[in-house]
């Protein structure tokens, strides 16, 4: 999600320069005399669809479906930049603080009219403590969001609100010149409250029980399906130029199965692994998609003491030969991690955020001095052997992260390593829920920004599973938002010595940076995909004779 945020296993430039790639041909210059008379296409998931509230949805998955039923203010487009959405046009006031946005006449798939109410509404149902939204913090730079997060002031208070039905005025503590990144990620769609209020407890999930206001509306899903439906939105306000009629969304967990299921016709994508991408990376129907996305392993130190001690975390770090895994194991196109945040996401003066933060020994392998690191903090622990369980999704990819690091961690002495597959749904409740020893997580940049990987690991952030603390690294992240927000240099500064200090102190154990190699059909046109925030669009996609 990735919208984002939590990215499933297996699948997820400077402030507003969000890359993104097209697959085929614009449709721009689509016809009739190009079109194949049915356009429908089958596209594959390794994943069930989790949720479809969008206050509530965290994953990729729940993530390219809000994007492709639902639509902001503004849309991610061309050009690595956003473009109108519901909002036709909008304005900044001198100091950066005020955004008024000026609203198109467009509709909810029921025949409701979209105002900018729903947008109040919406934003104000996300941050509201008693939704606990997990997304709520992306709200962080709005007026008074943070007090009512923290119910310190009515909801009412936030800084957004409506001027008639057509007009949006949003104002900011302070200057944040990637705001217009923000409103175009779903969490800040709007929401209808009549749908909401009707549904109840109900609302949003199954395909039933909610109203869209994008280029698709979602058609078939019982909340539990593995299979889900979209279909054309003819109430959208631009319907004239999405040319797809339905998509097909199937979760298809074994990859073989997959390709056997595109070889047959019956998907007109799949995504590969294991050996697959070297089998097929000369096929015309290749493609790699590099992601802003970061996989990585989170040690619960609420749950035991030895995780508590860094040289044990940093043990279990320097035990993973990265190396073997991407180039051995995964043969996908994915990165050794150099740390947490991901190349390619951000510079500065020329130089990579990534690089610019890396540490000597946040992602080294290193067994000699991981096996005297263990046995040191058994000691000072007051233990003898260790017994942990490492949980991850039931994919391919989850499986071969298990099976990989299991592999790896018995080489430390006194070490039993216990692996637990589950459904991507179920592994990411106990994640949250603090329900693990160890878990492999993955996240997503919603935007273009190293804020948006390095604000989950602040003490009191929802997404710090694993409850690791550092007051330096607060005080880091909490300068870069505060103080130094409007001194780019400082600020700079401010986010690579928070990456340093959760590196140093193995905070977490970074794995791979993600690359998602596909097979696409040659006959499937206008793509986009966005290595940040929801990945995928399906407006301007169609099929070719």
């Amino acid at each position: 999600m990735k919208i984002n945020s939590a990215v499933k296993l297996g699948t997820v430039a400077t402030f507003a320069a969000v890359l993104l790639a097209a697959c085929g041909s614009s449709t721009s210059s689509s016809s009739s005399s190009q079109t194949a008379k049915s356009q429908t296409l089958n596209w594959m998931e390794a994943s069930a669809l989790p949720s479809m509230d969008i206050s509530k949805a965290t994953d990729v998955v729940s993530g390219e479906t809000l994007n492709n039923t639902n639509e902001g203010l503004l849309r991610m487009g061309k050009n690595s930049k956003t473009h109108p959405g519901v909002a036709k046009s909008y304005s900044k006031s001198k100091d950066g603080k005020t955004y008024t946005f000026n609203l198109r006449k467009s509709k909810w798939s029921n025949g409701d009219p979209v105002t900018a109410k729903d947008f109040v509404y919406s934003w104000q149902r996300t941050v509201n403590p008693k939704t606990a939204s997990q997304y709520a913090y992306l709200f962080a730079q709005v007026k008074n969001a943070n007090a009512i997060m923290k119910s310190k002031k009515p909801v009412s208070s936030l800084g957004i609100k409506a001027e008639g039905n057509y007009k949006v005025v949003v104002t900011l503590t302070k200057a944040t010149n990637y705001f217009p990144a923000l409103v175009a990620n779903p969490t800040f769609y709007p929401q209808n409250k009549s749908a909401v209020e009707k549904y109840g407890k109900k609302y949003a999930t199954n395909a039933q029980s909610n109203v869209y206001n994008g280029p698709f509306k979602l058609t078939a899903w019982t909340g539990t399906s593995d299979n889900w439906t979209l279909s054309k939105n003819s109430q959208y306000w631009n319907a004239k130029n999405v040319k797809l009629k339905k998509i097909n969304f199937k979760t298809v967990k074994d990859p073989q199965t997959a390709l056997s299921q595109y070889q047959a016709g019956k998907l007109d994508a799949t995504y590969l692994s294991g050996q697959q991408p070297k089998n097929y990376k000369n096929s015309k129907n290749y493609v790699v998609r590099q992601g802003a996305s970061t996989f990585y392993i989170e040690l619960n130190e609420q749950k035991s003491k030895l995780m508590k001690n860094a040289k044990a975390r940093k043990a279990l770090s320097l035990a993973i030969n990265r190396n073997q895994f991407v180039n051995k194991v995964l043969q996908d196109g994915s990165k050794v991690a150099s740390g947490y945040v991901s190349t390619g996401l951000a510079s500065y003066k020329g130089e990579d955020f990534a690089a610019a933060a890396k540490t000597a020994d946040g992602t080294a392998y290193n067994l000699t001095k991981a096996k005297k690191l263990w046995k040191e903090a058994l000691k000072e622990s007051g233990e003898s052997s260790y017994d942990l369980t490492l949980m991850a999704d039931d994919t391919a990819a989850g499986k071969n992260a298990t099976e990989f690091v299991q592999s790896q961690w018995s080489k430390l002495p006194g070490l039993k390593v216990t692996n637990q597959n589950l459904p991507f749904k179920t592994r990411l409740s106990r994640s949250q829920n603090g329900q693990f020893d160890a878990v492999v997580s993955g996240w997503g940049a919603d935007f273009a920004d190293p804020i948006s990987f390095l604000s989950l690991f602040t003490s009191d952030n929802s997404y710090n599973n694993g409850k690791w603390k550092s007051t330096a690294y607060d005080n880091d992240i909490d300068k870069a938002n505060n103080q130094d927000a409007n001194n780019e240099a400082a600020r700079w500064n401010d986010l690579v010595n928070a990456e340093k200090t959760l590196m140093n102190d193995q905070g977490i154990v970074p794995l791979y940076q993600q690359a998602k190699p596909q097979l696409v059909k040659s006959n499937v046109k206008g793509i986009i995909y966005f290595p940040t925030g929801a990945n995928w669009d399906f407006s301007k996609t169609y099929i070719a004779k």
